[in-house]
């Protein structure tokens, strides 16, 4: 069992203060939803938990299985076992999605895996998944739609099963059929143990997903906590009567 908790984290980029004091606590297992208007810090949370360059943690810390990693760089986060998936997929060009996981499979995992094993692998998810192997032989994330993108993301999340996962608007933009590969391989991963927190604006996630716990983020600061009646409230309410 894993637990991931952040305590009393504040995040600026530059000299703008964009998340305020946030804390919450989760383990192995368990979905975690964040939900909030435009603006209000989410999508910066995930990346300054992750390490993104543009944003500083300026106050509160990270603690993985109680042990401190806020100052960690990004790479050593990852070997730990944390995973961010991005709201705007960059592209690679010239790498390969298998020699590209290849590459992290074995860093992360410390594994001496040969690289047509590793393929047969993948492969083999990707089928289980109902993903198109395609994917594995095409450069990262290039000259894909927004859908086909959010399923080699979720490749990437296959092969690497983190210990915790971060996914910004997985499921924006993306069609339904690609949606349900998508949920299919986080209700997987969750069964698994993965523990996830989802940035979302759709409440109709509940329909697939059934999450541990709800937040609601507001101008920087999570405002509001509680159990899948949150998310069916503010679906009714909108977010100001939060």
């Amino acid at each position: 069992m894993h637990t991931l908790e952040l305590k009393n984290i504040s995040v600026k980029a530059g000299e703008k203060l964009i998340v305020d004091d946030a804390s919450f606590a989760f383990k192995s297992g368990e979905v975690h939803i964040i939900m909030g208007p435009n603006g209000s810090g989410k999508s910066s949370l995930l990346n300054a938990l992750m390490g993104h360059p543009k944003y500083a943690i300026t106050g509160g810390s990270i603690l993985l299985d109680s042990e401190d990693i806020t100052a960690l760089p990004t790479e050593k986060k990852a070997k730990a076992g944390l995973f961010l998936s991005l709201q705007h997929l960059p592209e690679i060009h010239g790498v390969s999605m298998t020699s590209f996981l290849h590459r992290a499979y074995k860093d992360q995992k410390d594994s001496d895996i040969l690289p047509l094993d590793f393929y047969k692998k993948m492969n083999t998810l990707a089928t289980e998944f109902g993903i198109d192997a395609r994917f594995l032989k095409g450069h990262v994330n290039t000259n894909l739609s927004g859908g086909e993108k959010k399923q080699s993301e979720i490749l990437q999340l296959l092969a690497l099963e983190p210990k915790f996962a971060f996914l910004d608007e997985i499921d924006s933009g993306v069609d339904i059929d690609s949606m349900k590969k998508v949920y299919s391989a986080i209700n997987a991963l969750k069964a698994k143990g993965i523990g996830f927190i989802l940035v979302t604006h759709f409440v109709n996630i509940l329909e697939h997903v059934h999450p541990d716990m709800v937040h609601v983020m507001r101008e920087g600061k999570l405002v509001a906590s509680g159990g899948r009646e949150l998310a069916e409230r503010i679906n009714k309410e909108g977010f100001e009567k939060i």
